[in-house]
């Protein structure tokens, strides 16, 4: 190969190298195990059964910093055999596209499709498109498409709507069950969270056999601000990266990446309960982002949507109301959301990578090694 040639693919692969960070890892691999319920095989969304995730990265030249990330709740036909599902809104700034519907008919029909900000649009067009095409949908004439988003402008040239249709699809296509790619990646690509780069993280939790041996299991798109803790730890202060920090040390506090920003959560579970209670656990869910630092503020699009892959709705069917759990029966399943989000979150953070974007704008990863020397002197890791 001439070696101009190897030259002009070592620039083109340049962007998406200089992210590289060979020592990210999951929370768990620093010997950290936070909360009280185990979490699946898997310690992802995808421990619910049937569940599936696809992602879409694009890098391109030196400001394109985003993706896509979809979630099926179930391999099957989903317009015609509807989820049981809830939404709950923590903080309405954010542009979510079909919660409305979700809300009134506590359904969802459609896969679940994460973005940023300005390209929610394609993101509803290629789901409605994708839906539409499937077997069986020649007579459908209405579509409801959940879509997601936070903002990665600092990030990424998000101004250039770069996302396509195609794109989406490619995520939707994508989409398998398994061990869940965490990080930089979808999309997760530009964001940024708690002072460091952010991205998309996952976890699981199962309630102990005790009270039902249920499964429930989270996907974060963290993008958000805060005081960053860990297991309780203030890393954050730590760290010396935090919001209001020069507020308090004296300083002006200068606009930055993290008071923007959003969450978007995603919970599953495969325990039978209604969309009334679904919205109970999405409401928790709430609990375990605070639980790592997030205040929830004013520019913090903080929405969650959460579904049951039990008691599938075909036609006009509703499932038996005996069949389902009753709300003495919920409190195991609101500490697994809690957890599982939490923990998600600390998933993506420890596996993102540092990222060059716009305008030269760097966000870097979270410092795994001085994180392990917090942690170990707080007590949260054995010392051998």
């Amino acid at each position: 190969m001439p070696r101009s040639v190897v030259i002009l693919i070592a620039v083109l692969l340049l962007p998406m190298m200089a992210s590289a960070q060979p020592n990210s890892v999951r929370l768990r691999a620093l010997g950290v195990e936070p909360g009280l319920f185990a979490p699946g095989s898997l310690n992802a969304i995808t421990d619910v059964a049937g569940v599936q995730v696809g992602h879409r990265t694009l890098v391109k030249g030196d400001s394109v910093r985003t993706g896509v990330t979809a979630l099926l709740p179930h391999e099957g036909d989903l317009f015609a055999e509807k989820v049981p599902a809830a939404v709950h809104v923590g903080n309405g700034f954010g542009k979510a596209a079909g919660f409305l519907q979700v809300r009134e008919l506590g359904t969802i029909e459609t896969p679940i499709v994460l973005t940023n900000t300005l390209d929610v649009g394609t993101a509803v067009e290629a789901t409605v498109a994708w839906t539409l095409q499937q077997p069986g949908h020649e007579d459908v004439g209405s579509v409801n498409a959940v879509v997601g988003e936070t903002n990665d402008g600092y990030l990424n040239d998000i101004r250039g709507q770069h996302v396509t249709t195609e794109d989406v699809t490619a995520a939707l296509e994508n989409a398998s069950g398994g061990p869940v790619e965490e990080g930089s990646v979808g999309a997760g690509t530009g964001t940024s969270a708690l002072g460091w780069k952010g991205g998309i993280g996952t976890s699981s939790r199962v309630t102990p056999e005790e009270v039902g041996g249920h499964t429930v299991g989270a996907l974060v798109q963290a993008n958000y601000g805060g005081v960053l803790r860990i297991d309780g730890v203030p890393v954050g202060e730590r760290l010396g990266r935090y919001d209001f920090q020069s507020v308090l040390k004296g300083g002006s506090e200068a606009a930055g990446p993290d008071d923007a920003g959003s969450c978007m959560i995603v919970l599953a579970t495969d325990a039978p309960i209604s969309p009334r209670n679904l919205e109970r656990m999405a409401k928790r869910a709430m609990l375990g982002l605070a639980r790592t630092g997030s205040y929830a503020s004013n520019g913090s699009g903080d929405f969650v949507i959460a579904f049951s892959t039990r008691n599938r709705r075909t036609g006009a069917a509703a499932p038996r109301p005996d069949s389902l759990l009753p709300n003495n029966q919920m409190s195991p399943l609101f500490l697994a959301t809690v957890e599982a989000v939490e923990e998600a979150v600390y998933n993506a953070l420890t596996t993102a990578t540092t990222v060059t974007g716009r305008d030269g704008h760097t966000q870097e990863a979270l410092p795994l090694d001085r994180l392990r020397t917090i942690l170990r002197e707080a007590g949260r890791i054995e010392t051998n």
